[in-house]
């Protein structure tokens, strides 16, 4: 298993994180090689069904970081803390203690630039380790305007790279960027000693993300425009059980060979 101390000495590399929220698909994550998983709050949307990540709670976090823990035992797992529960930094303090003991995370990954910098250097001075994540944070979407690119306008720009900056300065082991310009992406890249995790962000990062769900095809709610599809899944699982409820209503299944 990578450690943080890898994390921290992989500027430059190309590095690979996929969600995962329970045992199987944290199983087939693992399997596949992925540099780490993370636990989003993501989940509440291609999970739990919730319009958006706010709903989410610490336990249902932690429930999902537990079940992913069993399925990727040695792999890299960061976990979100989710909307509010680092509002202050004891509130995030017991959040990231009960993610990292209970729910067998290696670091935990907030939202937000310098408004959370204190909060961030709490954290890294009690030993927890941090991932931030600028540009467009999901938990506070609609005071962004909704899920649409950030940083286009320079007075943005000067604000996702300041925050970058000042997580880094906190001691977050590296920095994701959500949905900001590439050139963007790729000054921030250059600008930070930590490696950068980018969604959205262009080839620039050292490392990119995406929602496993949206990687295989499991969530056609909604595909952003920097998600690739390798796989349709959704339509072949509902073609199975299709095939399925047919051949239980034609009689077909279960047969001679399925009965004992």
């Amino acid at each position: 298993m990578r450690t943080v101390k890898d994390f921290r000495q992989a500027k430059g590399k190309r590095l690979v994180y996929l969600t995962a929220y329970d045992y199987p698909t944290a199983r087939l994550a693992e399997a596949a090689g992925v540099d780490a998983i993370l636990v989003g709050d993501s989940l509440g949307m291609v999970v739990l069904g919730y319009a958006s990540t706010v709903p989410v709670t610490l336990e249902e976090m932690l429930h999902h970081t537990k079940a992913a823990r069993r399925g990727a035992p040695d792999t890299f797992l960061v976990a979100d803390l989710p909307y509010l529960s680092y509002a202050t930094l004891d509130r995030a303090l017991r959040a990231a203690e009960r993610l990292l003991k209970e729910g067998g995370a290696d670091a935990v990954k907030l939202e937000g630039g310098e408004e959370v910098a204190e909060i961030v250097l709490g954290l890294t001075r009690a030993g927890v380790p941090v991932l931030g994540h600028v540009g467009l944070t999901p938990q506070t979407a609609s005071q962004l305007g909704g899920y649409k690119l950030q940083g286009k306008r320079p007075e943005e720009a000067e604000r996702i790279l300041r925050g970058a900056l000042a997580l880094e300065a906190a001691g977050a082991y590296g920095v994701v960027l959500e949905m900001v310009p590439a050139l963007l992406a790729k000054e921030i890249a250059e600008r930070l000693s930590v490696h950068t995790v980018g969604i959205g962000a262009g080839p620039h990062t050292d490392a990119q993300v995406l929602v496993f769900h949206d990687v295989v095809g499991l969530y056609g709610e909604f595909k952003p425009r920097f998600v690739k599809r390798y796989l349709e899944a959704g339509a072949l699982i509902q073609e199975a059980l299709s095939r399925y409820a047919a051949e239980v209503r034609e009689g077909v299944f279960p047969g001679e060979e399925h009965s004992f």
